[in-house]
C-alpha cells in the first residue's frame, strides 16, 4: 500500500519512512507541502501522514485539498499538541486520526494498520450497506463476522445472530422474547433464561465491564438495547 508523509522536521519524516518501510508500506516523503501536493495529484494513494504546522500550505488546507478531491483513503494528522478546537477543525475537514508528537512510532504504526484495514473492509467491493459500525465495533453481514477495534471476535452463529439482530434495532429496546422468538425461530416461555446466558456470553466476548457495559445495556424489567 501506498502511505504519503509530509513533514517538515527532517528527522521525523525519516523516521516514520523507516518504521513504515520496515511493514513494507510504499512510502511517499516530502518535507514541503508543494511537492505532496503534486503526488497526491498523480499517485494512487492509500493513506497520508500530514503535519499540521508546516510551511506553505498547512496540514489542514492538504486535507482539504484531499477530500474536495473526492478521494477518501484514511489521512492522520501529525501535531505538536493537540487542542479541541484543532481537532474538531480536522475532523470536520476529514482527518481520521490524531497522533501527538513526540510519539511512539509503534504506536504510528498501529494507527497505521488499523486505519488501512477499516479503509479496506469498507472499499474493496463490499456493500456498505451490509456493514454496521457502532463506536469500534463492526458487525459484517456478508461474511458473518464480527470485529471489535479491528479485532476479529469468535461468535458461534446463534451469539452473531443475537447481535446483529441488535444492532439493526439500534437504541430500541429489545424483549427477552422477541430476541428468542427472532434468533431461535421458537415459541418463548417465561421461564426460558437462553438470551440471558447468551448476552452474557457476548458481553464476556466483548471485554464488557459487567457494571458499566460499553455496547449491550440490560433495561431491567424490559430487555436488551445496543447503543
Amino acid at each position: 500500500m501506498d502511505i504519503l508523509v509530509l513533514d517538515d522536521e527532517k528527522e521525523i519524516a525519516d523516521l516514520v519512512e523507516v518504521y513504515l518501510k520496515n511493514e513494507n508500506y510504499n512510502v511517499y516523503k516530502f518535507y514541503n507541502s508543494e511537492e505532496a501536493i503534486k503526488c497526491i495529484d498523480k499517485e494512487s494513494l492509500d493513506m497520508a501522514i500530514l503535519d499540521i504546522m508546516i510551511s506553505g500550505k498547512n496540514g489542514f488546507e492538504i486535507c482539504r485539498y484531499i477530500r474536495e478531491k473526492g478521494l477518501k483513503f484514511p489521512i492522520i494528522m501529525l501535531t505538536a499538541k493537540i487542542e479541541d478546537n484543532d481537532k474538531i477543525k480536522g475532523l470536520t475537514l476529514g482527518a481520521d486520526d490524531y497522533i501527538t508528537k513526540p510519539f511512539n512510532p509503534l504506536e504510528l504504526v498501529a494507527r497505521v494498520k488499523s486505519q488501512l484495514r477499516r479503509y479496506t473492509l469498507y472499499n474493496e467491493g463490499k456493500n456498505k450497506k451490509n456493514l454496521i459500525e457502532i463506536n469500534g465495533l463492526i458487525i459484517d453481514k456478508d461474511e458473518h463476522k464480527c470485529m471489535l477495534y479491528d479485532e476479529e471476535i469468535d461468535l458461534t452463529p446463534i451469539e452473531f445472530d443475537i447481535l446483529l439482530y441488535l444492532a439493526n434495532n439500534k437504541g430500541k429496546v429489545i424483549s427477552s422474547e422477541e430476541l428468542f422468538e427472532n434468533v431461535w425461530k421458537e415459541k418463548y416461555f417465561d421461564s426460558n433464561n437462553t438470551v440471558m446466558v447468551h448476552i452474557r456470553r457476548i458481553r464476556e466476548k466483548l471485554r464488557e465491564d459487567t457494571k458499566k457495559p460499553k455496547f449491550i445495556k440490560t433495561v431491567w424489567g424490559v430487555g436488551y438495547k445496543l447503543e
